[in-house]
């Protein structure tokens, strides 16, 4: 190519640059177009998903012939490739990393997608190479690991395409929109490139296209220092290749972005960087194209519409479409190589060649779309087909198009057919969307899924359905009946911890510790979650190891608690049934317990020991020793944390009761086991809370413990409802007593009594306003323990209207003065009146209440039975 090629529309270009600014971007363009088609390795600039990219290249391929094709894509992706041939598209190329070295551990897991669809450039080189003998295809992009090493920030999962074409510049493409009378960049797009370029000449596309490229490149950031490197790095790849192949530079095509067509630096030497210890794992994941216009910011149905523009330019035929599906090849044909000509001056100076309006189409559109409005209940008619299509005629003319596009057939059936309310789940625009090709998803067959993956398939078959269909289906085992199943129901399970909520659903049985289905029905979805499924086989070759290693990793997090490791020894017993790998986990959970500082977790930690410690009696009858000492070890733990816990504003009340449960549930096991109860009396008599609920809690303990009498919690209670500067927040006070039902369950009676007293001695005055607060304190602090005192309750009071009248409290009834003779000296009275303590221990745990003196009921029952009390103190008399 001779420098004068583009001699004219480069002094075109310079004259309008220099009449509106001495800005030197006009000229550089041509300059960029000029070098990339001088270049002696030719390039095919191409876009994302577009047809016009697709045609060009199916054109190009069966002209030139070539026998190595370069393709911008991830080198690592190449053995992946060979997998298409059983796949439906679109499908997503997929790198996975979940262990990582060299990269931080809070991005883990790391994964790159690349989607392939059939409306795509790089579909038909990668279907022209693998289905041509003799023809090499070599991906030369950086590798998924050098995508991270170049990435500043975190990011989980990045998108990978080839020719990502959009202004990066926002005032561009916000004046490229307004002036183009368009809503967003796909329909611009559509407009201004796609449709012009559908039927041009190759070397009419090439130079449009890199000129778009470079218009693109120069109007961007001024930063292009990553773009700059990606481009050395797959030059580099391309020049090791061609050093070491045995093949012609003129043999070779290169098929990149257009951004990248116009590269300044294809010359410059470049040392590629080793990658990290990373091990990436490779597979297959099905893709659709709503998946794909998420990910890359695309206008929603902009890549349905590209395939639906696709599907029509193979019916108007002129194109051989390449796939792998093994069809015929034409003959090779003699190419000779012609001189580049300046195609670019004559595309930009005349106005696009339009289509004439196809009535035909847009009349099946108009049709087909009221009858599918009609069908998810819209009250659409003829009259409505005919305004359809009245209107997308109206709207291209006022936009300057001779034919309706797509997206004007959109806005004319939203205007035409859309109400005030939607009647269905899918309003018109996205009806419009299924008309026109509808969301597309791919399918990874069975022999290029990962060996978990068609493990799961296998293991499933039993239950007779087709797991690759969309649809959710029902499964219903009868397990007693078909023992045969079980395996399935266990496979299941274990699918419904590891995937989606919405993938496996049980819609009957559970799998609960002591528990064991008989019939299960299941609502199946694996089909619609193949990549989860597929994922999970870049953790393991089987569910159980996948399992296993997720327990694994949850229990020795820096994040993990005592609580989460109970947990997975837990589902470890549910789902994997290994005494070895229960019992590790076991382990982990006593270290991580003793080695907490906080008592966040104690009412999980609390609820989940109990519930493993009753399973373990009720099937083995013996305790593993983990569980031994998980009791020991946290019986001295919240020993010594109890104090500090009472005090502390930071724990609630509610972690503190369970602290209380803990020690006071398991205080016979960890007696039995070697620990001392005095360490227990001397934690909550170092406690001294000022926090209501706290105090509550204390004294619920300390009468647990035998430290504070009834009579003496029930003076103070009515102490509190005395004294008016403390009524406001007596609620707060019940809310602790009602706490104080988890560890001391003996309390209810008590509790019911002070709610009682409060209900009848507070004025309306107070009790009133009392009322919201006391049942928002219920609903925060305990609201599984209501009901334990709605039962209480209901034991208490009278069962029917007829005995409210002449109903007497218990509490009322102790305390009822009955005439009792004084106390009479002597030696038994003496002994008892020396040992309070205990007297009143007892006495509560038989059911008596009072008060020493002249209405003790030990006095009075002594008092009532003089002979015998005479007889057993000359006993002790004569045994001192």
């Amino acid at each position: 190519m001779t420098t004068t090629t583009f001699a004219p529309l480069r002094e075109q270009l310079a004259s309008a640059a220099q009449a509106f600014s001495e800005d030197e971007i006009l000229p550089g363009l041509v300059d960029d177009v000029e070098r990339a088609l001088a270049h002696e390795l030719e390039i095919f600039p191409v876009c994302h998903h577009s047809p016009a990219s697709a045609l060009a290249m199916a054109r190009r391929l069966a002209e030139k012939q070539p026998k190595v094709i370069y393709l911008e894509l991830c080198e690592d992706l190449q053995p992946l490739l060979t997998e298409l041939r059983n796949c439906k598209l679109p499908v997503a190329l997929q790198a996975f990393a979940t262990e990582l070295d060299g990269f931080p551990n809070d991005w883990a897991p790391l994964s790159v997608i690349a989607p392939i669809t059939e409306s795509s450039a790089e579909y038909q080189a990668i279907a022209y190479a693998l289905e041509t003998p003799g023809v090499e295809l070599v991906l030369v992009d950086r590798s998924t690991d050098h995508v991270f090493q170049w990435m500043p920030d975190a990011k989980k999962e990045v998108g990978v395409e080839i020719g990502d074409l959009r202004p990066r510049f926002a005032e561009l493409e916000e004046h490229l929109l307004h002036h183009g009378k368009v809503r967003h960049w796909s329909e611009w797009w559509d407009q201004y490139v796609e449709q012009p370029l559908a039927d041009a000449d190759y070397d009419t596309y090439r130079q449009v296209m890199v000129l778009v490229g470079s218009l693109f490149r120069r109007l961007g950031p001024s930063d292009n220092t990553e773009n700059e490197e990606r481009e050395r790095y797959m030059w580099t790849r391309m020049r090791q290749h061609l050093a070491s192949a045995d093949v012609s530079v003129k043999d070779c095509l290169y098929v990149c972005g257009a951004f990248h067509a116009s590269s300044p630096v294809t010359e410059e030497p470049y040392e590629i960087s080793p990658r990290s210890a990373t091990k990436w794992l490779y597979g297959l994941i099905p893709s659709s194209h709503a998946a794909i216009e998420e990910q890359f910011g695309l206008a929603s149905g902009s890549v349905s519409i590209a395939a639906a523009t696709w599907a029509k330019a193979l019916k108007r035929g002129g194109v051989q479409p390449y796939s792998l599906k093994g069809q015929k090849r034409r003959a090779k044909p003699v190419v000779a190589a012609l001189p580049v000509t300046d195609k670019l001056s004559g595309f930009l100076s005349r106005p696009p060649t339009l289509d004439a309006l196809d009535e035909a189409e847009l009349l099946g559109w108009s049709v087909d779309i009221v009858r599918l409005a009609r069908r998810n209940g819209y009250l659409a008619s003829t009259a409505d087909a005919i305004a359809v299509f009245e209107t997308s005629i109206l709207l291209a003319g006022l936009r300057n198009r001779a034919r309706p596009t797509p997206y004007d057939f959109q806005d004319a059936a939203v205007t035409c057919i859309e109400k005030e309310v939607v009647p269905g789940r899918r309003d018109v625009r996205r009806l419009c969307e299924i008309l026109l090709g509808g969301d597309r998803v791919g399918e990874v067959g069975y022999a290029a899924l990962p060996p978990l993956a068609q493990n799961v398939y296998d293991r499933l078959k039993p239950l007779g359905l087709d797991l690759e269909k969309r649809t959710i289906q029902r499964a219903l085992m009868d397990l007693d009946a078909s023992p045969e199943l079980r395996p399935c129901s266990q496979v299941l399970w274990m699918l419904r911890y590891l995937l989606p909520d919405d993938a496996v659903r049980p819609i009957m049985g559970s799998r609960r510790l002591g528990e064991r289905s008989i019939q299960e029905s299941w609502d199946l979805a694996i089909g619609r979650h193949q990549r989860s499924i597929i994922e999970l086989g870049y953790e393991g070759v089987t569910v159980e190891q996948v399992l296993e290693q997720r327990l694994r990793r949850a229990v020795w997090d820096q994040q993990a608690t005592a609580a989460v490791a109970l947990g997975a020894v837990e589902d470890s017993i549910l789902f994997l049934g290994s005494r070895r790998f229960t019992d590790e986990l076991g382990a982990r959970a006593v270290a991580l317990l003793s080695a907490e500082r906080t008592v966040d977790d104690a009412p999980d930690v609390l609820r989940r020991i109990r519930r493993l410690l009753a399973h373990y009696r009720a099937v083995d009858g013996a305790l593993p020793a983990w569980c031994e000492s998980f009791v020991t070890e946290g019986y001295a733990h919240y020993c010594t944390l109890l104090p500090t816990a009472f005090v502390e504003e930071e724990t609630g009340a509610r972690q503190v009761a369970a602290m209380l449960g803990f020690l006071f549930t398991m205080e016979s096991l960890a007696l039995s086991l070697g620990c001392d109860r005095a360490q227990l009396e001397l934690a909550v008599r170092q406690s001294h809370p000022e926090a209501p609920a706290k105090v509550a809690l204390v004294w619920a303990a300390r009468h647990h413990l035998g430290l504070l009498p009834l009579a003496s919690l029930r003076a103070q209670c009515d102490d509190l409802l005395a004294n008016p500067l403390v009524v406001p927040s007596f609620p707060v006070y019940i809310g602790g007593f009602v706490q104080a039902l988890e560890p001391v369950p003996t309390l209810a009676p008590f509790v019911v009594e002070v709610l009682s007293k409060a209900f009848g001695r507070l004025p309306d005055s107070v009790l009133l306003p009392w009322l919201p607060k006391l049942i928002a304190t219920l609903r925060e602090q305990a609201p599984e323990l209501v009901p334990v005192l709605t039962r209480e309750a209901g034991r208490t009071f009278p069962g029917s209207l007829a005995g409210v009248d002449a109903f007497v409290p218990p509490w009322e009834v102790s305390r009822a003065a009955a005439p009792v003779a004084p106390v009479r000296a002597g030696p038994v009275a003496e002994l008892l009146g020396g040992h309070r303590t205990p007297v009143d221990a007892v006495a509560a745990l038989l059911g008596l209440h009072g008060e020493w003196g002249a209405s003790d009921p030990v006095a009075g029952l002594l008092d009532r039975h003089g002979a015998t009390s005479a007889a057993i103190a000359g006993l002790l008399v004569k045994s001192r």
